[in-house]
């Protein structure tokens, strides 16, 4: 096992990587203000892991309140965040409980929004149970809903007091939600490290395999560059909506389709080579700039096409995006593999083009 530290300047909290460490009890008691949690997971998870984790926090004598809530992108909504409150009420929870996301992004954005809330601020902890939510959604502390005209537009920003990443929970992740964990790692070498890009090009299918040494750096790595980020801009004031590349586009995908029907990885991976089409139509990129993040992208098993949503579609999807600002839209672009940089004024012209030359019907298998 390994431990990261995020050292925000008013908190900081340990990020543990390793295997078979779900049970590490011992890791997680340290962070519980009274021995009481609330594991938040769902119908997919609960069968897998809910009772390991459970018993071996009874075992420490720790009360557990179990709340398990529907799987999918689709109930990341105010229905299933009450199911959150009424289990905590029902079990007359105090304000120093600690609610526990054993989960991917989608639980993991959801109880941290529930611990915001719940008495006006409630610990957690994060226990991610993708790679997506390992290398990207756990760290950092954005937590929200969907709203039908927007992911994550009601939420707030609420840091975990400890991220537990266990690489065997992925063992039993579909190879479809590996694809779409592997569009947020390769999101950090387009937009910081050249040299972590190459390194993925070149270690793409052991990742794909879950070759544990492979996955080991590829999270490592991840964490250290988000962990940076965020401990410099918490709020996303400045460089941290640098972590959105491919997501303006992405979340739009998520929207116009219905939550739900492409995973939010698949979206990401589409989104970045629409960013990346537009980068070139700057003249940032070249075209075998593109090619290679394209080839890269697809041999992660994710959509180089985005589906066809229609030019003003598109338009008034992402006007509703959290990076909008007095009405424009901010683009995360890329000046060269390995930099990225917000742009607010791209022009309408190129717009179009990328997104009417782009699109094809097309949705993962």
């Amino acid at each position: 096992m390994l431990t990261l530290d995020l050292v925000l300047p008013d908190t900081r909290y340990p990020i543990h990587i390793g295997r078979d460490i779900l049970e590490r009890v011992d890791l997680i008691l340290p962070h519980l203000p009274v021995p009481q949690v609330a594991i938040v997971t769902n119908t997919t998870i609960a069968p897998l892991y809910l009772d390991r984790l459970k018993n071996a926090l009874e075992a420490a004598g720790v009360n557990c309140i179990p709340v398990i809530l529907p799987d999918g992108e689709q109930y990341k909504n105010w229905e299933s965040l009450n199911l959150v409150f009424d289990a905590l009420l029902s079990a007359r929870a105090e304000r120093k409980v600690t609610l526990i996301a054993l989960g991917g992004g989608v639980i993991g954005d959801m109880t941290g929004f529930a611990a915001a809330c719940y008495q006006r601020g409630a610990n957690f902890i994060q226990i991610p149970t993708t790679l997506l939510s390992q290398v990207d959604s756990s760290v950092g502390g954005k937590t929200a809903i969907n709203h039908p005209l927007g992911k994550n537009m009601i939420g707030a920003f609420y840091q975990p007091h400890m991220v537990l990443a266990d690489l065997a929970l992925l063992d039993t992740l579909p190879d479809r939600e590996i694809s779409a964990g592997l569009a947020e790692v390769i999101k950090y070498g387009l937009l910081g490290d050249a040299g972590f890009f190459a390194w993925l090009e070149q270690h793409i299918e052991a990742l794909r395999a879950r070759d544990h040494d492979a996955l080991v750096y590829a999270v490592k790595r991840s964490i250290e560059m988000k962990a940076e980020i965020v401990a410099e801009d918490e709020k996303e004031q400045g460089r941290r909506a640098l972590l959105n590349l491919g997501h303006t586009f992405g979340h739009a995908i998520e929207t116009g389709l219905g939550f739900g029907r492409w995973l939010h990885g698949e979206a990401v991976g589409a989104g970045m080579m629409l960013a990346a089409e537009l980068s070139r139509h700057y003249g940032w990129l070249s075209q075998q700039d593109c090619i290679r993040i394209g080839y890269l992208i697809e041999k992660a098993g994710l959509p180089v096409h985005a589906p066809d949503l229609g030019v003003a579609n598109w338009k008034s999807l992402m006007s509703h995006d959290k990076k909008v600002e007095q009405g424009a839209i901010r683009f995360v672009l890329l000046e060269r593999l390995g930099c990225a940089v917000l742009k607010g004024d791209v022009d309408d012209g190129l717009l179009d083009k990328v997104l009417s030359g782009s699109c094809i019907r097309r949705t993962p298998d």
